[in-house]
């Protein structure tokens, strides 16, 4: 039995913390501590009884001291993991983010990594890593860290550039996705049972969120050959791997593939991001056009309100839990985090996808700059694999878009609000946007989310 400290920064998590929480609660053989830290302390202390709650579960095999700390120091020492999950703002300052370009004809499915809200993002969140990263690096300096929050690339890279010797990953759950998608075309063109998504052996390269599949294999077929016959099949109809392509109408988190269908079409590798995410990493042109261009391409805009209601449901739900009126009964999910912490801790050595700086493994991207590919995690070690070569005008795209990351990132370091606003207009969604429109909308959204940005940057030439 392995016994271990585990740091949780945004410990008051209103989904992913049940999600984490009921994994732990099946972790055979660990146990330990898991130290929730959030500026929300209530909701720390809320998800800290449903911690409780769970671990009385009779199907619970590992139990878990579930600790609150008011200070972010007292949470990191003595951790052996750290895992950071927040929300960088409110709701109010993501309205801003998602709906405020719309004035100008941009339209964002997500707007948490990149276009106009990912810049603004990120603008919130790099002053706060930055302090994370010097926590870190005095408190718990061998810990490992897990990253969880968006924008995945930026804040990897935070963490990397201001402790350079820290041991850290970003994990998202994207590739999983895609090797599901893979899954039913195996199941569809070689008539069998659909496999499990592990079966489906992947070579991926990119950046979060817009990552490529150049390579997939299920016992010894390629997937990828196979892949057109289904896309002939479920293109128009759209094709969704864990349900009906047209819940995306009810719930704007879903979508029928199709817009990762078209990109299959037109470059021969299969993009793993849902398309909500894919659609902002394009110009607004391609499936982002208007307000009603989703809806052809099977996904929705997931607008701010819904989210609003959305963790109402979720909150709602917690004390509910929390108190005991609704019962508790962990199940496994498909995150695969604690699979990662026990080939670190000595468990057995596995494969996943995760995001660290490239060092050589993705040919063609700046090397410093934060890929995603799949990694060797074993005993203390996350290796990462050297990958396929993008074809050319993919790997333009990518580059394109890891430049932009990497400029926004260098501007917002040096609290230069001149090269943030260049990697602003730099991105394919703000490609339409007149210089004087560009300046326009930069300005409203830094006043729209001031109380955020005004402790970092310089704002009077613009409040």
């Amino acid at each position: 039995m392995k016994h271990i400290k585990l740091a949780y920064i945004g410990g008051g998590s209103k989904a992913w913390a049940r999600v984490f929480m009921n994994d732990l609660a099946l972790a055979e053989g660990l146990s330990g501590e898991i130290a929730l830290y959030d500026i929300d302390l209530a909701a720390a202390e809320r998800n800290r009884r449903i911690g409780e709650r769970i671990n009385a579960a009779e199907e619970a095999v590992s139990k878990w001291d579930y600790v609150v700390y008011e200070s972010l120091e007292s949470a990191l020492i003595g951790a052996d993991f750290v895992a950071i999950s927040i929300l960088p703002g409110t709701f109010d300052e993501m309205e801003s983010d998602v709906h405020a370009p719309e004035k100008y004809g941009i339209y964002q499915s997500v707007g948490d990594t990149v276009g106009p809200g990912g810049v603004l993002r990120a603008m919130r969140t790099v002053p706060i890593y930055e302090e994370f990263a010097r926590a870190i690096r005095k408190c718990c300096p061998e810990a490992w860290v897990i990253n969880l929050t968006n924008p995945m690339t930026a804040c990897c890279k935070t963490l990397f550039d201001v402790f350079p010797a820290i041991k850290a990953f970003g994990c998202c759950h994207e590739v999983f996705h895609a090797e599901e998608f893979l899954a039913c075309v195996a199941a569809e063109e070689l008539g069998v049972p659909k496999p499990d998504r592990r079966a489906i052996t992947v070579d991926a390269s990119g950046i979060n969120h817009f990552t490529w599949i150049t390579e997939a294999n299920f016992e010894g077929h390629d997937l990828l050959k196979l892949l057109p016959k289904s896309i002939e099949k479920w293109y128009n109809e759209g094709h969704y791997e864990y349900g009906d392509p047209l819940d995306f109408r009810s719930d704007p988190f879903r979508y029928g593939n199709k817009v990762k269908m078209d990109l299959f079409r037109r470059y021969g590798v299969l993009a793993a991001a849902g398309d909500r995410h894919l659609a902002e990493f394009m110009k607004k042109s391609r499936y982002l056009r208007d307000k009603n261009a989703p809806e052809e391409w099977l996904f929705h805009l997931t607008s701010v309100d819904y989210r609003r209601a959305d963790r109402s449901r979720k909150i709602e739900e917690s004390e509910l839990i929390a108190s005991g009126a609704k019962p508790v009964k962990p199940e496994k999910s498909s995150e695969e985090l604690i699979e990662l912490m026990k080939a670190i801790l000595g468990f057995g050595k596995i494969v996943s996808n995760a995001n660290t700086v490239n060092r050589g493994q993705v040919e063609g991207l700046p090397i410093g700059s934060v890929v995603e590919v799949n990694h060797v995690f074993d005993k203390d070690s996350v290796k990462p694999i050297v990958t396929n070569p993008l074809p050319g005008p993919v790997l333009q795209m990518v580059a394109e878009n890891a430049m932009n990351i990497e400029n926004t990132y260098y501007g917002i370091k040096e609290r230069d609000l001149e090269k943030i606003f260049a990697a602003f207009m730099a991105q394919p969604l703000c490609c339409e946007l007149s210089w004087s429109e560009g300046e326009e909308l930069f300005r409203t959204m830094i006043r729209n989310t001031k109380q955020y940005l005004s402790p970092y940057y310089d704002l009077r030439g613009i409040l």
